[in-house]
């Protein structure tokens, strides 16, 4: 395995889930990692694992705040002087996601969650990156991101199909600056986000999904790559995948 040593990785939404597995995944490779999220007691229990064998920075934000974004980029300036890696994975659902129950409140929820404060992160990141003529980016889309469905929502749908134009786009641009974008769609996983659907599925359907941590080590994969290359675009899912599992149930 490529190691990340002296490599500096900020990873969003870092305190659960993808975020959590891919923190641990770039610290065993050598990666310094700042770990962003709205919880400090998640990002602490984080950093305390990492810290075991690795080096893990603790740096709570509101990322829906452009301040608070920018605030963990000056941390990152003034404590280390570059950035190699974001890893934009941080995001939100609702309960109420359906056209009948959405307000213009819950729309912004969902915009600002997971979308705009993904765009900020990579405002704060791309100087970094565009100094050195290298970097990474990767962001945390979804299968929503590419296939209109009625599970997610259509306002989660929106802004997962803005995720993956941001990152076609970054590197339409930045390819010159030797700045790589992958965007990540993984299929069910199974994380606390899934909590927050209107109809919860059990502990049984949830061993059958993608975990954290095969997320964690694609993350890891991506990024030790060579910088000649790039990974525009992953879709990772279940072999037992329900949606698949469903159609063919409907043909019986």
């Amino acid at each position: 395995m490529t190691s990340l040593a002296g490599k500096i990785a900020w990873v969003t939404g870092a305190g659960t889930g993808i975020g959590e597995a891919a923190a641990l995944a770039l610290a065993g490779a050598g990666a310094t990692v700042v770990l962003t999220g709205r919880r400090q007691a998640p990002l602490d229990d984080v950093a305390r694992r990492i810290g075991q064998t690795g080096t893990a920075h603790v740096r709570p934000a509101d990322l829906t705040r452009a301040d608070q974004v920018r605030g963990v980029g000056d941390y990152i300036r003034a404590t280390f002087g570059r950035l190699d890696i974001l890893v934009n994975n941080a995001g939100v659902n609702i309960v109420e996601r359906h056209w009948d129950t959405l307000t213009p409140e819950s729309i912004d929820t969902l915009l600002q969650g997971n979308l705009s404060g993904a765009l900020y992160c990579v405002t704060v990141a791309l100087p970094f990156m565009r100094a050195r003529k290298d970097g990474l980016l990767i962001h945390t889309a979804s299968m929503a991101g590419r296939f209109i469905g009625g599970v997610s929502g259509p306002i989660y749908t929106v802004a997962k199909h803005g995720i993956v134009a941001m990152s076609h786009g970054l590197n339409m641009q930045e390819c010159v600056n030797g700045i790589r974008s992958t965007v990540f769609l993984p299929g069910e996983v199974a994380t606390p986000i899934l909590d927050k659907r209107p109809n919860p599925v059990g502990p049984e359907v949830r061993a059958r999904m993608v975990q954290p941590a095969d997320c964690g080590d694609l993350i890891r994969y991506i990024a030790c790559l060579p910088k000649h290359l790039v990974m525009n675009e992953v879709h990772l899912s279940p072999t037992y995948n329900r949606g698949y599992v469903a159609a063919l149930q409907r043909q019986l």
